[in-house]
């Protein structure tokens, strides 16, 4: 599979949000939209796909009779960018994205007489995925930053002892909120710099890329990694390997984590982001009670069967000894 360089669609992103944040600089005197259009689906982020797939059937089932565009809603999956230029151009009323508006995203909207919303339903962990045949499973953040920013280059960088030559790095998209929290949270706004890395365009394929390359390393939000076989959600796919991550110097497996649901209420897990429901609609239609819907009981029950963190999260944590 050939993989995308991103080096440019991150300064491209950049330039983009600029540029659209900019064109609510002046207020318009009417509102220059298609209500209608916009109410038929959502944007989000193609890495949330199951969880949010699995949300619309329950919701259509149990609300559609109430819905006023009965039918209508429908998911519609690209990168966090494209989701939030949606949003912004009054194309769509709802974006699930990893992040909030940003303080001229918002101003832009509200100069136009909007009041957007922003509502976290479900916390996530961003998780790193390597080959079977690779025997290394822990890693420390600190290693993870050197292979981001280009420094470790090949597994022996990392792990002296590896045979696996170069690191092979793939992300799901080049706009996605993968890359943005990479970048922004574990980077601190340094831009990712390798030769080595480069991007498909769907999580799916991340997976199936890591499958068929030994020296490979992926980055993927965790919900995609739950075994529908595990109803208990303590296992993640069998044809991939979790690496578990460590905030110490040395990485081992008594203080290295995975993005399990324990550790990602407790703080163990240490990539953790929220996604949101970004609200811009003018009325009270479809897509603001999907929203609602996602953070009512109901939907928060699928999210916990789905193996990401509830916002409304009650759980009780117990540390067992499994004997092998």
């Amino acid at each position: 599979m050939k993989l995308l360089s991103f080096d440019k669609y991150i300064g491209l992103t950049l330039f983009l949000g600029l540029l659209l944040a900019s064109c609510g600089d002046k207020p318009k005197k009417g509102l220059d939209y298609d209500y209608e259009a916009a109410a038929g689906f959502f944007a989000a982020d193609e890495s949330f796909y199951p969880i949010l797939d699995e949300e619309l059937e329950v919701f259509l089932k149990v609300f559609n009779r109430n819905l006023p565009h009965k039918d209508t809603l429908q998911a519609r999956y690209m990168s966090e960018q494209e989701a939030i230029e949606m949003l912004l151009k009054n194309q769509t009323w709802l974006a699930f994205t990893t992040r909030r508006l940003t303080e001229n995203e918002r101003k832009a909207l509200e100069l136009r007489s909007f009041s957007p919303r922003e509502m976290p339903i479900a916390y996530d962990g961003l998780a790193i995925i390597v080959n079977r045949q690779n025997p290394d499973s822990c890693i420390t953040i600190g290693d993870f930053k050197r292979i981001l920013k280009g420094e470790a280059t090949k597994w022996s960088d990392v792990y002296p002892n590896s045979k696996l030559g170069d690191i092979d790095v793939v992300f799901d998209n080049p706009q996605s909120s993968t890359v943005r929290f990479c970048v922004d949270s574990i980077l601190d706004g340094q831009l990712i710099n390798s030769e080595n890395i480069g991007a498909v365009l769907k999580s799916a394929e991340v997976v199936d890329y890591v499958e068929r390359t030994p020296n490979a390393i992926g980055i993927i939000g965790s919900n995609w990694l739950n075994d529908k076989r595990d109803t208990t959600n303590v296992t993640f796919k069998r044809d991939i390997r979790v690496v578990g991550v460590s905030r110490l110097d040395s990485a081992n497996a008594r203080n290295s984590f995975q993005p399990y649901q324990g550790y990602l209420y407790n703080g163990n897990y240490p990539f953790v982001r929220t996604i949101y429901a970004l609200v811009n609609e003018p009325r009270t239609g479809a897509p603001t009670r999907f929203a609602n819907f996602c953070r009512l009981p109901q939907g928060q029950q699928i999210i916990f069967r789905a193996a990401l963190l509830p916002v409304t999260a009650n759980l009780n944590v117990r540390e067992v000894n499994v004997v092998k």
